[in-house]
C-alpha cells in the first residue's frame, strides 16, 4: 500500500566521510609495509625496540603534558577574580600552556605502532612546529566561528538547553519594573504542595 508521500531523500555523504576510511586504510598498509622494510634492512628485534621505545617515549610525553596542563589549570583557578589574594583582572592565558594538546597528540602518535606515526609524533615534539600548528588552528577556528550561520550546530545546543522536555517548573513571582502589582490569582491564598516530592 502506498501513502502517496515521496521517499525521503538521503543526505549526501560529505567528501571527508567518503575519503577518511580510504585514507586510514592506505595509512595502515603503508605503516605495515614500512615496518617490513625496516625489519628486512635490520632485523625483527630492531623493529620491536623501535615500537617499544615509541610506546615508552609517548607515554612519558603524555604524562608530562598532562601534568603541565593540570598545573596551568590549577594556577588559573587560583588567580580567578574574587578569590583572596587574586588580581582584580582575569589572568591572561599562560604561554607555557599553549600547545599542550599538540604535545599530547605527539605522544599519542608515538605510542601508535608505525614509522610514519612515530615521525609525525617526533615532529610535534618540536616547539616551533607546535607553535605554527597552534596559530594555524586558532586562525582556522576563528574564521569558522565568524562564518557560522545562525541556526547552526551551536544554536541547536542552545535551544536544546533552553527548551528541555522534562517538564520542570520553577516557582517564582513576577515583579514588574513600574512597581504595580500583577493581577491577583484566585489561588494565591492557598498553600500549594511542593512540585518535587
Amino acid at each position: 500500500m502506498t501513502t502517496g508521500t515521496p521517499p525521503p531523500n538521503r543526505p549526501r555523504r560529505s567528501r571527508a566521510r567518503t575519503l577518511l576510511p580510504l585514507g586510514i586504510a592506505a595509512w595502515l598498509v603503508l605503516e605495515i609495509w614500512l615496518l617490513t622494510v625496516v625489519a628486512g634492512a635490520a632485523n625483527g628485534f630492531t623493529v620491536l625496540l623501535i615500537l617499544v621505545a615509541g610506546i615508552v617515549l609517548g607515554a612519558a610525553v603524555i604524562k608530562r603534558a598532562g601534568r603541565r596542563a593540570f598545573r596551568n589549570l590549577t594556577e588559573t583557578l587560583q588567580q580567578m577574580p574574587g578569590r583572596p589574594g587574586a588580581p582584580a583582572t582575569p589572568p591572561a592565558a599562560p604561554s607555557a600552556g599553549k600547545g599542550n594538546g599538540f604535545l599530547m597528540l605527539g605522544g599519542l602518535l608515538l605510542m601508535i605502532p608505525g614509522v610514519i606515526s612515530d615521525a609525525a609524533g617526533l615532529l610535534l615534539l618540536l616547539p616551533p612546529v607546535r607553535s605554527v600548528l597552534a596559530r594555524y588552528t586558532e586562525r582556522s577556528l576563528e574564521r569558522r566561528m565568524r562564518a557560522a550561520a545562525p541556526g547552526g550546530f551551536s544554536d541547536a545546543f542552545q535551544q536544546a538547553r533552553i527548551h528541555r522536555p522534562d517538564g520542570k517548573v520553577v516557582q517564582g513571582e513576577v515583579i514588574r519594573e513600574d512597581g504595580t502589582p500583577g493581577r491577583p490569582r484566585p489561588d494565591d491564598g492557598e498553600d500549594r504542595p511542593p512540585l518535587i516530592p
